[in-house]
């Protein structure tokens, strides 16, 4: 058996922008493998970042990619009345700047936000259980999308559980107003030889369960449930796919635990069986 847990910490914020302690609330997921999507470091950082300080703190192996550049608002050291006027993704009043690929124009250059925020990098990472073997790891790039502002790849992470070989792949997609189809067609391609037969997906897919059905044929969702916004969520686009022998006995959405998203968790079998259909949390 093995667990796995999905969480876009985004950056440690609120959706407000607000801090909370994302530590904690990654250790609180208690699964074997959690995949993370926009960990935060700090220009300079020499500790590793947000991913480093979680795998510490749970004493987990590391494994991280950078996607891209920007600026991230200053924790505040309390919340006041301006910080709930809008929710962070509000255009003036947003907590992150992405321009590691383009540069953000004049007007949001000139905001008071931009220029109080701290640079950093902003990425993926998958953290793994000490005790469970990990053979082998490798990057698989995607195309820079036009009018995306960050750079989009998948990380996987080759490992044995319970005597059985696979693959772990952690990734954040673009929006489909940004073209991700073409991302999705690189992945579905790629995943077929740099990913064991047996293997697990998942991220911040910023895509609905339906369309990721049919992005990623021969994958089955382990998780089915609305993830984001956190506070009142609508939509699900945090899940966990896998196929080949894989099979998921239990999925959740957890409850709200700092970030705009909720995170994901799912129980895998890792036996070697035929497939069942039906399975509680495994229904596409």
């Amino acid at each position: 058996m093995l667990s796995i847990a999905n969480y876009n910490m985004h950056c440690g914020m609120d959706g407000w922008g607000r801090p909370y302690d994302y530590a904690r609330a990654i250790t609180s997921l208690d699964a074997d493998v959690i995949v993370l999507e926009e960990a935060w470091t700090t220009e300079g950082d020499p500790g590793g970042g947000q991913s480093a300080e979680a795998a510490d703190a749970l004493g987990y192996q590391l494994f991280a990619h950078t996607l891209g550049e920007g600026r991230r608002i200053r924790p505040q050291p309390e919340a006041t009345d301006r910080w709930i006027a809008q929710p962070a993704w509000a255009d003036r009043n947003r907590a992150l700047f992405m321009d590691g690929v383009r540069p953000l124009p004049e007007s949001a250059r000139a905001l008071p936000r931009w220029q109080e925020a701290e640079p950093g990098t902003w990425g993926i990472a998958v953290l793994v259980r000490p005790d469970l073997a990990v053979e082998s790891t490798r990057l698989v790039p995607m195309s820079t999308l036009r009018t995306d502002r960050v750079r989009r790849a998948a990380l996987v992470v080759d490992l044995t559980v319970d005597g059985t070989p696979i693959s772990v792949v952690g990734t954040h997609m673009s929006h489909l107003l940004y073209g991700s189809h073409r991302n999705w067609a690189e992945l579905r391609r790629q995943l077929e030889t740099e990913a064991r037969r047996d293997a697990v997906l998942a991220g911040d897919m910023n895509t609905w369960g339906p369309l990721v059905r049919a992005f990623m044929p021969g994958w089955r969702r382990a998780v089915v449930g609305r993830t984001w916004p956190s506070w009142r969520p609508h939509s699900q686009i945090d899940h966990i796919l896998v196929r080949g022998a894989l099979r998921p006995v239990a999925g959740t959405v957890l409850p709200h635990a700092g970030s705009d998203h909720r995170p994901v968790r799912a129980e895998l079998d890792v036996g070697s069986g035929p497939h069942r259909s039906g399975a509680a949390a495994g229904r596409g």
